[in-house]
């Protein structure tokens, strides 16, 4: 027998979705067609030109070794012509940005390198479980901040406590917001550095979702903010942005100390990502974006299909204006977990219950807009069949 797993892993709970795709396995054994709108993967490949650049990479037999710590550099200038042209954003390749194995990994480990027992993160509820994740792992704590729909899905910072600021070193915040997909207004994006510079935060702005928009909106960079880099980073990833998601190509950005602290760290626990990836991910950042107009477009067909069935079979959705989801509220007297698992089996459709984001999520699912249209308007005739035998 193998010794008992450490505190550490005591306090981890299994991802969530890792049970879910057990049980999705099982009923796709069964020959159930299964519509799997729970987790953010794009369906949709990179464009072209990223597949020729990783294509050429590749076969170049210098290509193969370790491609160092930090990020190859032609990445990391890519990064920071990205940051200028994109968000108005000046980063120092060498010392404000670094390249990730995923932005995942990095949010997991930023949480490594700066909390310990008897530390306090900040973390949103909803929100990306990974912020507590790391937090746990760290032997940390977490408070919760309630993100409620009367405030536009944000974090009120008078509601915590001072004992709790005491203690706190990181603030989590992620706009375009998962699951919600609200999106940051720029008096927020000042507050919250007002707030992390006044209480002697670490700022830790989640911003994937940032270029899947519609209707116009251009979403900010927190570091546009005057001075957030005294205060803050950034992490951006080219999983929802450039359809990259199996790619895991993700970077941190900003507080140069912070960077280089994160760096430290890395070094001791990976060797860097694969050089032809981090190749073609500098042609992602350099080249032309206007195929993502077209890709946004076919996301805003998928949003309308869905919104428009939700509200019609009973259910309450917002249009959202960026990310890859819609974030719906459930009838009165339904928990998220028992609506998401009545409906995968009774119809096969598979939804994200909110609750699986934090206790606020309560009442709500996330449906991923990850399927074509045709499939989306399979899964809303399945939804709306369900609802009607519900009684509405």
């Amino acid at each position: 027998m193998p010794p008992a797993p450490s505190e550490r892993m005591q306090r981890l709970k299994p991802y969530p979705f890792a049970a879910l795709e057990r049980r999705i396995a099982e009923l796709q054994a069964e020959g159930r067609d299964v519509i799997r709108l729970d987790i953010g993967s794009p369906d949709m490949a990179p464009p072209p030109f990223i597949l020729e650049a990783m294509e050429r990479s590749a076969r170049d037999p210098r290509a193969h070794g370790y491609a160092g710590y930090r990020g190859i550099p032609a990445l990391r200038q890519a990064v920071a012509r990205f940051y200028a042209r994109r968000f108005g954003v000046e980063l120092d390749p060498d010392r404000e940005v670094l390249i990730l194995i995923g932005s995942k990994e990095g949010i997991f480990n930023l949480s490594l390198a700066y909390l310990g027992p008897g530390d306090i993160a900040l973390v949103p509820s909803p929100g990306y479980p990974t912020y507590t994740d790391g937090a746990l792992a760290a032997g940390a704590d977490v408070f919760y901040m309630p993100l409620r729909r009367e405030r536009g899905w944000f974090p009120d910072f008078s509601e915590i406590p001072a004992e709790v600021l005491a203690r706190a070193k990181i603030l989590w915040l992620n706009y375009p917001n998962n699951p919600t997909a609200a999106c940051p207004t720029p008096e927020f994006l000042k507050e919250a550095v007002a707030f992390a510079r006044r209480h002697n935060l670490l700022l830790a702005y989640d911003n994937p979702y940032a270029d899947v928009a519609f209707d116009g909106y251009r979403a900010p960079s927190v570091l546009s903010v005057p001075g957030a880099k005294e205060v803050a980073v950034e992490f951006y990833s080219l999983s929802k942005s450039h359809n990259m998601a199996g790619w895991r190509v993700g970077m941190l950005v900003g507080n140069a100390e912070v960077v280089g602290t994160l760096a430290r760290l890395k070094s001791n626990i990976d060797s860097g990502h694969f050089r032809p990836i981090q190749e073609a991910a500098a042609v992602a950042l350099t080249h032309d974006d206007e195929w993502m107009a077209e890709r946004n477009a076919e996301y805003a067909r998928r949003r309308d299909v869905m919104v428009d069935a939700l509200n019609a079979a009973g259910l309450t959705a917002e249009r959202p204006r960026a990310t890859i989801y819609v974030w719906a509220r459930l009838p009165e007297g339904w928990r998220s977990a028992d609506y998401a698992a009545r409906l995968l089996e009774a119809t096969g459709v598979s939804v994200a219950p909110g609750a699986m984001f934090g206790e606020a999520g309560e009442g709500y699912i996330r449906i991923s807009l990850v399927q074509p249209v045709p499939r989306l308007e399979e899964a809303a005739r399945r939804i709306q069949a369900f609802q009607q035998a519900l009684g509405g």
